[in-house]
C-alpha cells in the first residue's frame, strides 16, 4: 500500500511508507518507571561571569543603540551649548601661629587644626563675601548678571545669586594652596570676579579681625573702669577704717604698708622682736648659769686656765716648785735658801686662790644679770600679749577690706595686661591668606569640553544600555539555555538542538554522522537511555506546552536515531485535532490510523505503515475524529499502547500541545515516560511550569526536557559552540527525504 501525506495541511513533511502484515500484538501492561536524575528543588538565580557574559553578548547590539544614541545626543548638546571661560587664582592660607607660653619669647608655631581650612573654604563660598564682590566691582549694574529694569536692591540679589552659582573653590591636595575660580562666557569678567573674590577675602578676614579687637576693647575699657573704681573705694575704706581703730601695719608687700595681706600691727611686730629677745636671754642665763655652777664646783674651769694672770702664775710656781726640787737633794727643809723657797711657793699659792675665787665671783654676777634680764623680757612679753590679743580682735574686718583691695587690684591688673595684649595683636593686621597668582583672562573656553561630554555619554550610555539589557533579561522568563531548564521549571535537561536555515531538510540533516544536528540528537537519546534506572522505557510521550516547539521533529529524530540502532521502533502520531504524519491509503483502499484502531476491534498490525527507514514503523492518526479527547482516555487507547509496547522496542507517542487541552496528560499517565520539547526563547516559564504540572498531576513521569530551536545568536555567548560548527546550512522543517516518485512525508508541528 502506498500512504501520501495530506498536502493541504500546513507544513506537512510526507515520505513513502509502506505497511507490513502479519498477526495482532498480544497485550501487556505498562510499566511505571521513576526518573532516575532525582528532581532538586530549583535552584536560586545566581548571575556569575558566564551569566553576565551570555546576557551582554545577547543583547549587544541593544547596549550599541544606547550607546550611539547617548553619543549623538551629547554631541547634540555640546555644540549647542555657548562657550564659557574659567578664571582661577590661586591663594595660600596659613594658619595663625601661636606662642606655646605668651610672653615667654619662645618662637610662635603653628597649630594644626583639621577643621581651620574647611572653615576657610566655607567663608569662600559664603553669600557675604559674594555679596562683597558685587559691591566693590558694581556688578548690579551688568546686564549680564542682572535686569537693569528692577529695583537697586533686586539687582544685587540677583548679581549676588549669579556669582555665588558661578564661583568655585578648588582645594589643592595636601597643601594649603586653594584655587578660586569663575565662569562666565566674558573671560574678562571671568578674572576680573576671580581677582575680586581674592581681594576681598583677605580684606573681610582683616575686617572681621579688628571687628573683634575693637570689640574686646570696649569691653575692656568698662570693665577696667569699673574695676578701677571698686579698688579706690575698698583702699579708701581699708584706710578709713585703720585709722578710726588705731592700726598700724607694717613690713607691707609690694603694695606698700599697710595695703598687703602680709603687713602687720605694730604691737604684733614689737612682740615678735621682744619674744626673739627673750629667747636669746633665756639661753644667755642657761649659760651663765651653767659657767658659774662649773667656776663655783671646780677649780679648774675654762675661765681660770684661760685667764693670763692665772697662767703665769701657775707657771711660776711650776719654776719654783721645780727649783726647791733640785736643792732638796742637797740642803735640808730648814736650810734658809730652802725655806725662801718654800714661803715663795706658799705665796704664789695664796695668789692663785684669790685669783680662783675673782673668777668665781665673776661668773656670778653675770648669771644674777642674765636671770634680771631675762626677767624683764617676760614681763614685757606678757604685756604685748594682751596688746596684741586685742589688736587682732580689731582687726578682723580690718583684713575683710585688705582682701577685697588685693582682688581688685589683681583683677585690675589682669585686665590692664589684657589690653595690652589685645592692642599688640590688634595692630599687627596680618590675615590668613595671601595671593600667590592671580587670575587672568583664558584664552580658551572651559565648556563645553567635546571629548569630556562624548567620553560620559559613553560610560552613562554603556551603563544605561547594560541595564536595559539586564532589565529585558530579568523580564524575559523564557528558556533561553539547557541550565534554565533545571532552573526555572525544574525538569532536567536532556539536550539542546540547534536551530538551523532552511536550505538543508532534517532527514538530510540526521543522515549525516558529523552534522550538528545528528550529534544533538545522538546525545538526547543517549541521555534518554540513562534517564530512568531500568534503562530506555518501553513507551516515550513527546509533549510540548504549545504548537509549533520541534515536538513532532523530534519525536521523528529520536525514533530515527534509535531504528539505526537496531530497535524496532513504533512511532504513533496521537494528535487526532492536527496530525502531523498523514498518509493517503489511494483510490479504493481503507484509511487506517489510530482513530480507526480505537474505533474497532481490529488488529494492531493492520493499522502499521512501515516506512523506508529501517527498523522505524509508523500508526498514522488516520481519521479526524469529532471527540479525541475521550478516545484517547478510553481503555481501548490504554490496550493498543501495551499491546505497542509487546510488539515493538521502543514506542514513541507524538501528543497534541498539553495547554488547553486534555490529550496530552491522559496519554502521559499511559506511557512509561514522558519528554517535554521546548522552543527557546519561544514560551515563558510560568505556561511551561502549567504544562509540566499537569503531566505530573495526571500520573505522568516526565524524565526530561529537550530545548529545541537554540540559536548561537539569540541564547547568548557560551552555546551553540557545543555539537560542531557551521549549522547555520541545516534547517528544522525541512523535507524529510523524497523518493522518486516523489511522495513524501514532513515532519513539522
Amino acid at each position: 500500500m502506498n500512504l501520501i501525506a495530506d498536502t493541504d495541511a500546513p507544513r506537512d513533511h510526507r515520505q513513502e511508507l509502506t505497511v507490513p502484515t502479519g498477526d495482532a500484538v498480544p497485550m501487556v501492561h505498562a510499566r511505571v518507571l521513576q526518573p532516575n536524575f532525582a528532581l532538586a528543588q530549583p535552584e536560586p538565580h545566581v548571575f556569575g561571569l558566564r551569566e553576565i557574559a551570555r546576557i551582554l553578548y545577547r543583547w549587544r547590539w541593544l547596549i550599541l543603540v544606547v550607546i550611539l544614541a547617548a553619543v549623538t545626543l551629547a554631541a547634540v548638546i555640546t555644540l549647542l551649548t555657548p562657550p564659557k571661560y574659567r578664571a582661577i587664582a590661586s591663594l595660600e592660607i596659613t594658619q595663625p601661629a601661636a606662642e606655646l607660653i605668651q610672653g615667654s619669647g619662645v618662637q610662635p608655631i603653628a597649630l594644626r587644626d583639621p577643621q581651620f581650612l574647611t572653615t576657610q573654604y566655607g567663608l569662600l563660598r559664603s553669600k557675604s563675601l559674594a555679596r562683597r564682590v558685587v559691591r566693590s566691582l558694581n556688578l548690579a549694574k551688568n546686564p549680564a548678571l542682572a535686569p537693569q529694569n528692577a529695583a537697586p536692591s533686586a539687582r544685587e540679589e540677583i548679581a549676588t545669586a549669579r556669582v555665588a552659582g558661578n564661583f568655585a573653590v578648588l582645594p589643592v591636595a595636601t597643601s594649603r594652596l586653594v584655587g578660586i575660580s569663575y565662569t562666565s562666557s566674558d573671560p574678562a569678567l571671568a578674572a576680573a570676579i576671580a581677582n575680586g573674590f581674592a581681594d576681598n577675602f583677605i580684606a573681610a578676614d582683616l575686617q572681621r579681625k579688628f571687628d573683634a579687637t575693637a570689640d574686646a576693647r570696649r569691653f575692656l575699657q568698662s570693665r577696667i573702669a569699673s574695676t578701677k573704681t571698686a579698688l579706690e573705694s575698698s583702699e579708701r575704706a581699708l584706710v578709713q577704717y585703720a585709722q578710726s581703730q588705731g592700726l598700724v601695719q607694717v613690713g607691707g608687700g609690694e603694695g606698700g604698708a599697710g595695703t598687703s595681706s602680709d603687713s602687720t600691727s605694730l604691737d604684733s611686730a614689737s612682740l615678735m622682736a621682744i619674744n626673739a629677745s627673750l629667747a636669746e636671754a633665756i639661753n644667755a642665763r642657761i649659760l651663765a648659769q651653767q659657767k658659774y655652777r662649773q667656776n663655783a664646783q671646780s677649780g679648774q674651769t675654762a675661765d681660770l686656765i684661760n685667764d693670763p694672770t692665772v697662767q703665769g702664775l701657775i707657771a711660776e710656781r711650776a719654776k719654783t716648785q721645780s727649783e726647791y726640787d733640785q736643792k732638796l737633794s742637797l740642803y735640808k727643809p730648814d736650810f734658809p735658801a730652802m725655806q725662801q723657797l718654800a714661803a715663795r711657793i706658799e705665796a704664789i699659792d695664796q695668789q692663785l686662790k684669790r685669783q680662783r675665787g675673782g673668777v668665781v665671783t665673776a661668773s656670778r654676777s653675770e648669771y644674777e644679770a642674765a636671770v634680771a634680764r631675762e626677767r624683764e623680757l617676760r614681763a614685757k612679753v606678757d604685756q604685748l600679749k594682751s596688746s596684741v590679743l586685742d589688736t587682732r580682735g580689731r582687726g578682723i574686718q580690718y583684713n575683710i577690706l585688705l582682701r577685697e583691695v588685693d582682688t581688685n587690684r589683681t583683677l585690675y591688673d589682669a585686665l590692664l595686661q589684657r589690653y595690652k595684649n589685645i592692642g599688640v595683636a590688634g595692630g599687627m593686621g596680618s590675615s590668613v591668606a595671601s595671593i600667590v597668582d592671580r587670575a587672568e583672562a583664558p584664552g580658551g573656553p572651559y565648556s563645553p569640553n567635546l571629548t569630556s561630554n562624548l567620553l560620559i555619554a559613553i560610560f552613562m550610555g554603556s551603563a544605561i544600555g547594560i541595564g536595559l539589557a539586564f532589565l529585558v533579561e530579568f523580564i524575559d522568563d523564557t528558556i533561553k539555555s539547557p541550565d534554565d531548564i533545571r532552573k526555572k521549571i525544574n525538569v532536567t535537561p536532556l539536550g539542546a538542538i540547534p536551530v538551523v536555515g532552511r536550505n538543508v531538510t532534517l532527514y538530510e540533516a540526521i543522515s549525516e554522522p558529523q552534522n550538528p544536528i545528528a550529534e544533538a540528537y545522538l546525545s538526547v537519546c543517549t541521555a534518554i537511555e540513562f534517564a530512568t534506572a531500568a534503562g530506555l522505557p518501553k513507551s516515550i510521550l513527546m509533549a510540548s506546552a504549545r504548537a509549533g516547539e520541534g515536538k513532532s521533529s523530534s519525536a521523528f529524530a529520536i525514533a530515527n536515531v534509535f531504528a539505526r540502532r537496531g530497535l524496532s521502533v513504533l512511532l504513533i502520531d496521537a494528535d487526532m485535532r492536527k496530525p502531523t504524519f498523514k498518509v493517503n491509503a489511494g483510490d479504493g483502499q481503507p484509511v487506517t490510523g489510530l482513530a480507526n484502531l480505537l474505533t474497532s476491534d481490529a488488529p494492531l498490525r493492520s493499522h502499521v505503515t512501515a516506512t523506508k527507514f529501517a527498523n522505524l514503523s509508523l500508526l498514522p492518526c488516520g481519521h479526524i475524529p469529532p471527540n479525541p479527547a475521550e478516545l484517547l482516555s478510553s481503555s481501548r487507547m490504554r490496550d493498543i499502547i501495551a499491546q505497542c509496547e509487546a510488539g515493538y522496542d521502543l514506542v514513541i507517542v507524538d501528543a497534541p500541545p498539553v495547554l488547553g487541552l486534555a490529550d496530552a496528560p491522559v496519554l502521559s499517565s499511559m506511557c512509561e515516560a514522558t519528554v517535554f520539547i521546548i522552543q527557546a526563547s519561544a514560551v515563558r516559564r510560568p505556561a511551561m511550569v502549567s504544562a509540566v504540572e499537569r503531566l505530573r498531576a495526571s500520573g505522568g513521569t516526565v524524565i526530561g526536557a529537550i530545548l529545541t530551536k537554540l540559536s548561537a545568536k539569540t541564547a547568548g555567548y557560551g552555546y551553540g559552540y557545543g555539537y560542531g560548527y557551521g549549522y547555520s546550512q541545516y534547517a528544522y522543517g525541512g523535507d524529510a527525504g523524497t523518493d522518486s516518485s516523489g511522495r513524501r512525508i514532513e515532519l513539522v508541528d
